[in-house]
């Protein structure tokens, strides 16, 4: 719970440090003099979004900053999974923004995204504002009581993991259901690009090999020339080429390496010599007897890359193995037009496997929201009859809807007064007091099925006065107990007085302009500040007493 707070810089408020205690507290002051402020100040540092205009005039930098103690709450999981230094005595969340628009979250002087701080925020504090009574016309709100009320937290996440299974198969079907209104519109041209690959008869590393052979085709004759021209050379005719001299050269030289043995090592290499070329020779010969212009193969070859060129500009490729991929795609969009049906009963066949389990996890969260509803009809006419509705008619209608991420509950709080007044729709009927007196019994339920440690209430207390106001400072009071803090601001005397601790907010006028302040009351101070809620002008004795009455009774003095 909220041990602690410390402002600064923050719109009017040029600096707040206040200590807070469990129990039930109360904050009161003038219209004006800078509640609301307090409540933003705290909003901000629970995660809302920040603006520069906040910070107090003349300022660079505006810090918001809470204590909490969280030693009965559990909470370490929290801050294990999210690597944040645990500390369950003292847990600091901090917010600083700058008057250049930047915004730093801290927890436990670690930095933070906003949203983790904004997540811890929502375990730590709820603050009920006026304009939450709004919420009684929203069904998700409805809803969000019932699951809290019934604590069916395992059975709403069953059901949402069928949900998204049900909706994941739904989106197959339908992209399968387009798909094949597609392929049908242009099975006959994939038909066509198919068909047009496959009589290609195309092959990894074709073009280079054709490309190749083209070339050699292409300049037949002059490698037929130079061929003969080098066979010419080396074998020559009646013995008279370069093989044949080389042959005699080499007889000559053998014939003296055993008279001149400095010519040895030369007679071995011009030896060598003579192999190698004759080697060569007939090699040259043999290449220059198989190579023949042949005018068919020519044309066949020309034929082959015309037609793989023609494929790779009509596809914007420039590779077979490409035009290869492109015939698999084919093939298998084809193979997928020829199977649709089956595929597509496949997949219908899942989706209503789907459905059917959704409905059984739906079913299941029905029957805990219903039976939750009869707990909070049950609860509020307890509640509502002593808040001075004894007339009160409250039902909750569950209706089913399509399936949703939610559930199939479509939910509304039905609300009657009087006893000749048919039910209807509560945000429809209901005056601002009885409202306000709504919130609050819903609000007391909820807060013992979840155990939050602070709740804050601006002005709960809307539209209501006198034995009704003291009913519900009675109503929070109950609620501060079972390790819970309630605070409460107010402006009516008979809720400050039930107040274990009663702090005030005012204005002061300084040196540099109109201030904020907050101080925790002194008993004489609460009996003055009481005083002036009743008289509403200057305190008298008379109201002094009336002050001190009705805080014997709340039993405070």
């Amino acid at each position: 719970m909220l041990k602690q707070l410390y402002i600064k810089n923050f719109a009017l408020i040029d600096s707040l440090d206040m200590d807070f205690y469990p129990g039930f507290s109360v904050i009161t002051g003038e219209t004006g003099a800078g509640k609301s402020i307090i409540l933003g100040a705290i909003n901000l540092l629970l995660g809302q979004r920040a603006e520069s205009k906040y910070i107090k005039k003349g300022s660079d930098k505006c810090v918001i900053e809470a204590h909490f103690d969280l030693s009965k709450y559990n909470m370490q999981p929290f801050f294990t999974d999210n690597d944040i230094e645990y500390d369950a005595n003292d847990c600091i969340l901090r917010r600083e923004l700058t008057a250049a628009g930047k915004s730093r979250a801290f927890i436990n002087d670690t930095p933070v995204p906003l949203s983790i701080i904004k997540q811890l925020g929502e375990q730590l504090v709820d603050i009920h504002s006026q304009h939450q009574n709004l919420l009684l016309g929203s069904e998700d709100f409805q809803l969000r009581v019932l699951d809290i009320i019934a604590q069916d937290s395992n059975i709403v996440t069953d059901y949402n993991e069928a949900y998204d299974k049900l909706v994941s198969a739904r989106k197959a079907v339908t992209a399968k259901k387009r798909e094949i209104e597609k392929n049908v519109e242009n099975e006959e041209f994939l038909r066509f690009q198919y068909r047009e690959l496959e009589d290609a008869r195309l092959e990894s590393g074709m073009q280079e090999t054709l490309e190749e052979e083209a070339d050699k085709l292409n300049h037949v004759e002059d490698i037929k020339g130079a061929l003969f021209q080098a066979d010419q050379i080396l074998s020559g005719s009646d013995d008279n080429g370069v093989v044949a001299s080389l042959k005699e050269a080499s007889r000559a030289i053998e014939n003296i390496k055993e008279i001149y043995s400095e010519i040895g090592d030369v007679a071995e290499r011009l030896d060598n010599c003579y192999i190698e070329l004759k080697d060569m020779a007939q090699e040259i010969n043999s290449h220059a007897e198989s190579i023949d212009f042949e005018p068919g193969r020519l044309q066949q070859v020309t034929e082959k890359l015309d037609q793989i060129y023609s494929l790779q500009q009509k596809h914007h490729i420039d590779s077979v193995d490409a035009l290869l991929e492109i015939q698999d795609s084919l093939g298998e969009q084809l193979s997928n037009i020829d199977n649709s049906d089956e595929l597509l009963k496949e997949l219908e066949q899942k989706e209503k496997e789907a459905l059917e389990v959704c409905k059984k996890k739906a079913s299941q969260l029905t029957a805990t929201r219903k039976k939750a509803a009869k707990i909070v009809e049950e609860g509020m006419k307890k509640r509502l009859v002593p808040l001075g509705i004894p007339n009160v008619k409250f039902l909750i209608r569950i209706e089913e809807k399509e399936y949703m991420h939610d559930g199939c509950d479509r939910v509304s709080f039905m609300f009657s007064a009087n006893t000749n007044s048919e039910l209807q729709p509560v945000s429809q009927v209901a005056s601002g007091g009885e409202i306000a007196r709504v919130m609050l019994s819903l609000k007391a339920m909820i807060s013992s099925a979840v155990k939050l440690p602070t709740i804050i209430f601006d002005e709960i207390d809307t539209g209501v006065s006198g034995k009704i106001a003291e009913k519900m400072a009675v109503i929070m009071q109950e609620m501060a107990q079972s390790d819970r803090q309630v605070i409460s601001i107010t402006h009516l005397p008979q809720i400050a007085a039930r107040g274990t601790n009663h702090y005030k907010v005012y204005k002061e006028e300084t040196s540099t302009g109109t201030t904020s302040r907050m101080k925790q009351l002194s008993q004489d101070e609460r009996v003055d500040e009481i005083a002036q809620m009743l008289s509403g002008a200057d305190v008298t004795e008379a109201a002094r007493h009336n002050a001190i009455e009705l805080l014997k009774m709340c039993k405070k003095l």
